[in-house]
Order: C-alpha cells, then sequence, then structure tokens
C-alpha cells in the first residue's frame, strides 16, 4: 500500500531534522567536553520525545499505517544503532580516544552513518521500485545475518584492522600522539596525521557494514524512503549521548545480540512472505502470487521488536545482577583507563609535548 504524507510536512520535517543535527553538531565542536549523565539523559529524553511528537503527527495528518511504520522503524533502527554503538566503544579504547574529544569523534560517526544510510536508502528504493523479487534477497540476507549476529564470534569486532584501515595506516603518515581534535600536526618540522584520521577511517568503515543491515531491515517495514530516512535520523540522533549514559553497560548487556538477532530474523522472514505473496519470478509457482503466503502487519511487527528489545534487555540486567554486578558499576567501567593509556594508539608510551627535545637543537 502506497502511503502519501503532505509534501510541505515531508520537506518541512527533512529541513528541522537537518537543522537539529547541524545544532548539535555545533554544540559539540564549540564546546568539547564529557557530557554529565544529566545531560546525557536530558539529551536523550528529547530526542525521543521529538520521535513521538513526529510519530503523532504522522497519526494526525496521515494514519495510524503511517505512524505505525515510523515507529517500528525508528524502533528497529536504534536497536541495530546501539548495536553499532557498541563497536564505536571498541574502537575509541582500541584507539584510546581522550574522553574530552570523543563527542566530536562520535558525531563524525554518527554524521558518516547518516550519509551511507541515505545513499542505500535510495539504491534500495530504485532497486524495489524496478525489481520486487529483490525481498527475496533482502529476507535471505537478513536471516544470514540474524544467523551470524547471534551464533558468530564477535569478541574480535572493532579490535582487529580492516585491509582498507592497514593500506591507509601503510600509505599515510601517521603521529604517534593526538594534538587535541586535530587531524593535522606538527612532528620535528614534518607535517602529519594524527591518530584521529583512523579512527575515523574506522569509525567510517564500520558505518558503512551495519548500513548494509539496516537498510533492508527497515525496507522489510515500509517501503516509504520518506518514513525509512526519517527513522534512521531519529535512531542516530542522541546516540553520543547514550554512548556516555551507558557507557560499559553495552558491553554487560550479553543477550542484546540475540534480541537484534531475532529482529533482524523476524523482518527477514517478513520479507521473505511479502515476496512470496507478490510473487512474479517464473520459476515459483508459475510465476503467479503465493495467496497462502501470510502479510504480518505493521502492529505485529511492532510488538515483536518491542518485546525482543525489552525481554533481551531485562534478561541481560538479570544475568549481570546474578554475577554480582551493578548496573553502576558496568556504566562507569573502566573510563580513567582510556585517558590514562595513550600508548594504545602505538604500543609505546609517548613523551609529553613539554618534555621533548627541541628539533633545531
Amino acid at each position: 500500500m502506497q502511503l502519501a504524507l503532505p509534501l510541505w510536512f515531508e520537506v518541512g520535517s527533512i529541513v528541522v531534522l537537518l537543522l537539529v543535527l547541524a545544532f548539535d553538531l555545533l554544540i559539540v565542536f564549540k564546546r568539547p567536553h564529557i557530557p554529565s549523565p544529566k545531560e546525557s539523559s536530558l539529551w536523550i529524553a528529547f530526542y525521543v520525545g521529538l520521535a513521538l511528537i513526529f510519530a503523532l503527527l504522522m497519526l494526525l495528518l496521515g494514519d495510524a499505517e503511517h505512524a505505525g511504520q515510523f515507529l517500528a522503524g525508528w524502533l528497529t533502527e536504534y536497536s541495530l544503532s546501539i548495536d553499532n554503538l557498541f563497536v564505536f566503544v571498541i574502537i575509541m579504547g582500541r584507539f584510546a580516544v581522550p574522553r574530552k574529544y570523543q563527542q566530536e569523534v562520535l558525531m563524525v560517526g554518527i554524521i558518516l552513518a547518516l550519509i551511507f544510510r541515505g545513499v542505500f536508502i535510495l539504491l534500495g528504493a530504485s532497486l524495489i521500485a524496478s525489481f520486487s523479487p529483490i525481498f527475496y534477497i533482502f529476507g535471505a540476507f537478513l536471516l544470514w545475518t540474524a544467523f551470524n549476529q547471534a551464533f558468530g564470534n564477535h569478541d574480535d569486532e572493532g579490535t582487529d584492522d580492516s585491509w582498507f584501515i592497514r593500506f591507509m595506516r601503510k600509505h599515510l603518515k601517521v603521529s604517534d600522539q593526538y594534538d587535541g581534535n586535530k587531524l593535522r600536526t606538527t612532528v620535528a618540522g614534518k607535517r602529519m596525521f594524527t591518530p584521529l584520521i583512523i579512527v575515523f577511517l574506522a569509525l567510517g568503515t564500520t558505518d558503512l557494514l551495519f548500513a548494509l543491515d539496516s537498510i533492508p531491515a527497515i525496507f522489510g517495514i515500509t517501503q516509504s524512503p520518506f518514513i525509512v530516512f526519517t527513522a534512521n535520523v531519529f535512531a542516530l540522533m542522541g546516540l553520543r549521548q547514550l554512548y556516555f549514559l551507558l557507557g560499559h553497560l553495552l558491553d554487560k548487556l550479553v543477550y542484546l545480540k540475540y534480541g537484534i538477532a531475532f529482529i533482524l530474523a523476524f523482518i527477514g522472514v517478513k520479507l521473505v512472505f511479502h515476496a512470496m505473496h507478490e510473487n512474479e519470478l517464473p520459476f515459483i509457482n508459475g510465476g503467479l502470487h503465493l495467496e497462502w503466503a501470510p502479510d504480518i502487519d505493521t502492529w505485529t511487527s511492532l510488538a515483536v521488536i518491542v518485546g525482543s528489545m525489552v525481554v533481551a534487555t531485562i534478561a541481560s540486567l538479570v544475568k549481570l545482577r546474578m554475577s554480582g554486578g551493578t548496573i553502576a558499576e558496568a556504566i562507569h567501567g573502566d573510563d580513567d583507563e582510556a585517558d590514562e593509556a595513550p600508548e594504545a594508539v602505538t604500543g609505546e608510551v609517548p613523551v609529553p609535548r613539554d618534555q621533548q627535545e627541541d628539533p633545531r637543537t
């Protein structure tokens, strides 16, 4: 069913969302700091409230189907973004990014994620319009991704350099130390990149891989490019604040990956059923629609998504409590160690700038 919203609402929404992101970006670069739990909580509440208001407007200007598709898509993308955030945590720790500048790094990662997802949304919408059997491919891909999410080994995820990062390390002149939030610095009279360039490249390649999962997932809920885009934007809003609020608790949510895997598997099955229901492939049922294939509605999808995340989160917190840990301890983790271990970038303890020998002497 093709849904239509007023054009002024669609254009106005995109403009407002981009302005909010630009304002958020300006705050980060004008005042880099470590946000307090209170500040992070207020920002997250603001973004969640904004998403709910947006869903209400879609209900009033469109119908319940519009609002339901947005909520289901937003929650799906939010759960996948939290999984993305877990890898961000590993990357930040591995490259020992100073916490004072992690907000800026996270914002760059979020912008890259938005760009990649925007590109895949356009490609996905084009494929759906011109090749309806793409839903078979999307469904199979999500089922494989769900299996890998649940049973794959993710212990080294984000800790080993990809071939791309190794290639860039080899061909870029990178210094051993950070120089504030600068990408370029001068060492012994030579201009070099700081380790931030490698961090940005690692985040970018991670964003690209996660976009490959997230776009087929939300197209299993709605085929409206507008809803797909806005759900992704709202899912990415507040992620940097969530990073500082939850901290190392993400690593303690051991059953979260199973909740996400179940959501991906459910949407994968839904996509396959949809493809069968609209079948046009000549070697399947003679090119005729498979009328017996069930058509899973939006509200059932929303209930499954919410239920999966609630069960996975509660089960993880129960296991944390049974193991003797507390949520407060898990949140704070070893934050201070990240600031005291700049040697994690190169394996060597750097000499402070005020103690370095002047290369001109």
